[in-house]
């Protein structure tokens, strides 16, 4: 029986994104993907939405991964608009040393069912190109370092590979850098080691998916602690028979959900923005934007 109480987090967040105009813009559709999705390891207390402007409609829809989405249409024009999503949750993170794996899938390499193979799709698919291998020596180089090529252990290595090795450098412009770059530079962003490490094990014929999130430090609430707190995160699932999709955070060398909450989970990084919207006004009308998060315990 698992110790709830010990394991258990509650948290409040905050997540705030604010643009500004020069001037008055025709403000379009926007997204949001902020809220999380109830499961066995999180369960949403409260839930809230604040928009200023205030929006002529508000409807929420599931996306084709499942993830939780806000659209807004507004009538008026502004020279900011402001999003505010805020959530209490409980968390019950799954213990690294609790993941337990078919016999089968113990070792690598090894096979999917052919029905998990079917399911799993496109996650199993490389989508960065990688014309000199460096990826794939890159990955199998932990296989090489494992007496036994123990599944867990060669993920375990290769996550801490990328926090011990590559410096993290947080990049607020749009897009990630290609695997093969972030290798070359020996830096990167969360999302850019996230997409290294989903590339990495994709060569070794695994199903993995891009995560976005939040990550809090149970000992630190509200003040840091971990690399990319205080804002959205990002880190990556492995599909693995018997455990399920598994969290591997290479930026903080977290393996399991400790300290992750997920919020959406997609193929590659594009389809997992937090905000995305249009307006109708100037070329350089937009002046500014900011986002924060602030993440406490309750």
């Amino acid at each position: 029986m698992r110790d709830d109480k010990a394991r258990m987090a509650v948290v409040f967040v905050k997540h705030r994104t604010q643009y500004r105009y020069a001037q008055p813009v025709r403000l379009l559709e926007h997204r949001l993907m902020s809220r999380p999705r109830d499961s066995h390891d999180l369960r949403l207390l409260e839930t809230g939405l604040t928009v200023e402007p205030r929006p002529r409609d508000v409807r929420w829809l599931h996306d084709v991964f499942g993830n939780s989405i806000a659209v807004t249409q507004f009538d008026s024009a502004s020279d900011e608009v402001v999003f505010e999503s805020t959530f209490l949750a409980e968390h019950f993170p799954v213990a690294a040393e609790a993941l337990t794996l078919e016999p089968y899938a113990r070792h690598l390499p090894f096979r999917y069912s052919a029905e998990d193979s079917a399911d799993l799709g496109l996650t199993k698919q490389r989508q960065y190109a990688d014309p000199e291998r460096r990826v794939d020596e890159w990955a199998h180089r932990f296989i090489a370092m494992s007496e036994d090529a123990d599944t867990l252990q060669v993920l375990t290595a290769m996550t801490c590979a990328v926090k011990s090795e590559l410096r993290y450098r947080p990049r607020h412009e749009p897009g990630v850098q290609a695997p093969t770059e972030t290798l070359a530079l020996g830096s990167g962003s969360c999302r850019d080691f996230a997409v290294l490490m989903m590339e990495a094990v994709r060569s070794l014929s695994l199903g993995a998916r891009f995560v976005s999130g939040y990550l809090y430090d149970d000992k630190l609430l509200g003040k840091g602690g971990l690399v990319g707190g205080g804002e959205t995160h990002a880190w990556l699932q492995v599909y693995l028979p018997g455990a399920g999709w598994v969290e591997f955070d290479p930026t903080n060398a977290l393996v399991g959900g400790r300290n992750l909450i997920r919020v959406a989970v997609a193929r590659d990084p594009v389809q997992a923005p937090p905000v995305t919207g249009t307006y109708i006004g100037c070329p350089g009308d937009l002046q500014s934007m900011t986002a924060t998060v602030e993440i406490t315990a309750a």
